[in-house]
């Protein structure tokens, strides 16, 4: 299913006016005004952090960036991921506050940020994340009814780079959509 046909739900607009700070910042500011006056957008293009605006949004600016720049939308969304994570650390400290470590980090997620996020904003709809740990092996399920596993992937390598977590990240999609993605993550040699 192409990117601008996925399924409806609601994101917060934290993630809206972030994503076009991205473009503001590695592209300018001619090109963000390109994509908002590109894209049919029902808010118009106009988005607070804490509103909330159909995903949908958010795909059809993702599409028009990679339209306008000749960048995949997969690689758009994996450096969105990661400049997300940069500003979720700068935003939210108290989320990493006594954590040293990228993988104990990541696998709090679900139980730890995620509760405190619903707390926040009880009609938030995040994704899901499963972890599994073996040998020095931590597999990490991720679900969503957005299909952002690109989003996902460059969350997780920021995380891991955020923290000096030196870690060798094996990406295997489950489906089609990247609505399903499990992340294999092994350490990588400190040397």
């Amino acid at each position: 299913m192409p990117i601008e046909e996925r399924v409806a739900a609601d994101m917060k607009g934290i993630v809206f006016t972030e994503f076009l700070e991205l473009i503001e910042q590695r592209f300018g500011l001619e090109i963000a005004d390109r994509v908002l006056e590109s894209t049919p957008l029902a808010s118009g293009g106009v988005y607070t952090a804490v509103g909330s605006y159909p995903h949908q949004e958010l795909v059809a600016m993702v599409c028009s960036l990679a339209e306008i720049t000749g960048e995949a939308p997969a690689d758009l969304l994996r450096t969105f991921g990661q400049h997300l994570f940069g500003r979720f650390a700068a935003l939210y400290p108290a989320f990493f506050h006594g954590v040293d470590d990228g993988l104990e980090f990541l696998c709090r997620v679900e139980d730890h940020i995620h509760v405190e996020v619903r707390k926040l904003y009880p009609d938030a709809e995040l994704p899901s994340f499963e972890y599994q740990h073996e040998d020095d092996r931590t597999t990490i399920l991720y679900r969503s009814r957005r299909h952002f596993g690109d989003l996902a992937e460059g969350l997780i390598r920021a995380c891991l780079e955020h923290f000096s977590t030196p870690c060798h990240v094996e990406r295997t999609d489950l489906d089609d959509e990247g609505a399903e993605v499990r992340f294999e993550l092994t350490p990588a040699d400190r040397s």
